[in-house]
């Protein structure tokens, strides 16, 4: 019997087994899972804990739930993997042999890169939101804080979601409007890129956005250090912007076991084709989702997509044909603006975010790059979505590759 083993029960992990368990033979093959934890996350709700729109119960569910009955599931956490020899090796003493293996172990927070962030300020003026227990922590800070300085700080890109920051400063001014005490918060986005967005065309819109709530935008700041004693965020050219709330998204690395495998680059991402999703050194390695170093935001909705693709592409390769399905980047993001309004991407490796109607042409009900109620629904809605059809591997009504209809050039 072949084995197919798949590293990470996350978001696209989960989608895997689910896609892959309803198409292969039961008696050629053996499906194995492998992850530590046994709690399931979505991870687009930490956004909401700090402002009290999401609670805990809100975004966690067990894995178990998503798992299909005759799959093997190893609760363990990985020590490395060989792939010379075709194994996994667990850090409780499990060998795993694969024929083919699927890596999905996702990326995660690692504040600890920056000097000073995760130190005496940790969870008292400095937060993350890409953890439930950072969101959770915010969520308790912001009940009884009665303004000052909040700092909004990408460390360093790539990062998982990266309209989330953005997200962050928009209801963060809707919050504080609410509470009466927005002329009491001075709100700054603070970000190593030139622009408010990766991609300049959404990031001049979104520059406006941040403008038009009086949210500061400081560009090209690439932090080295906090001076936690002066409650202060400095760059390597020395430069200061001081902070009574400092909301950091710190380095984004993949899982240690790539490193300790020595199959990912300086960040624990593996080199990956982009269009085939099979790892560039192995022949029987294909890797999803955010452990992946292709140049797509690291989200669901990328996953989603890929996950599509690779489907294709591991059929083609354990039925001996060439991978030939093409994963063009595509990316699809609802963007909270805040006051019951939302702001709709969708992109690809080639094309930027441009205005129109989705998913039908000049019907929607959604905008593209417009600010709109019915994209704040789409938002909402879109939890569902995620917990009764995305991570149950169910077919959606979008298409994996980008459509240009209904987008006005």
């Amino acid at each position: 019997m072949k084995k197919l083993v798949i590293l990470g029960a996350g978001t696209a992990g989960t989608m895997m087994l689910n896609k892959l368990h309803n198409v292969l033979d039961k008696n050629e093959w053996q499906i194995t899972i492998v992850d530590q934890h046994e709690t399931h996350y979505y991870q687009p709700g930490f956004l909401f804990i700090p402002f009290n729109i999401y609670t805990c119960k809100d975004v966690i569910k067990p894995k178990r739930d998503f798992f299909p009955t005759g799959v093997n599931v190893i609760n363990s956490e990985i020590d490395k993997i060989e792939p010379k020899e075709n194994r996994v090796l667990l850090k409780d003493g499990q060998v795993v042999g694969y024929d083919q293996l699927i890596i999905a172990t996702g990326a995660k927070i690692k504040p600890e890169e920056t000097e000073g962030l995760k130190e005496e300020l940790w969870y008292k003026s400095i937060f993350d939101f890409y953890t439930v227990e950072g969101a959770c922590a915010l969520r308790d800070f912001f009940k009884n804080w009665e303004g000052g300085k909040l700092v909004i700080n990408i460390t360093e890109m790539p990062i998982k979601c990266p309209v989330a920051p953005l997200e962050f400063s928009f209801l963060a001014d809707w919050f504080f409007t609410e509470k009466g005490i927005r002329d009491k918060v001075d709100i700054q986005f603070v970000t190593p890129l030139p622009g408010a967005f990766t991609q300049p065309k959404a990031s001049a819109i979104l520059g406006d956005f941040l403008e038009k709530k009086n949210i500061k935008l400081k560009t090209e700041f690439g932090i080295a250090r906090v001076d936690a004693e002066n409650k202060k965020i400095v760059s390597w050219e020395e430069e200061e912007i001081p902070f009574d709330c400092l909301v950091t998204i710190p380095t984004n690395m993949g899982d240690d076991a790539i490193e300790r495998s020595g199959m990912g680059n300086e960040f624990n991402f593996i080199p990956t084709d982009k269009q085939t999703l099979k790892a560039l050194e192995y022949e029987n390695i294909f890797v999803i989702g955010d452990a992946t170093d292709l140049p797509s935001s690291k989200a669901g909705s990328v996953a989603h997509f890929q996950a599509d693709i690779l489907l294709e592409n591991f059929l083609s390769v354990v039925e001996g044909r060439e991978p030939n399905e093409k994963f063009d980047g595509h990316a699809n993001c609802f963007i909270e603006s805040g006051f019951g309004k939302g702001i709709l991407i969708d992109f690809n490796y080639d094309t930027e975010p441009l205005p129109g109607k989705f998913p039908l042409p000049g019907v929607g009900p959604f905008s593209l790059l417009e600010e709109t109620k019915m994209n704040h629904y789409g938002k909402i809605m879109f939890r569902w979505m995620y917990w009764n059809f995305l991570i149950k591997g169910l077919e959606l009504p979008i298409e994996s590759q980008m459509s240009m209809a209904g987008k006005r050039a």
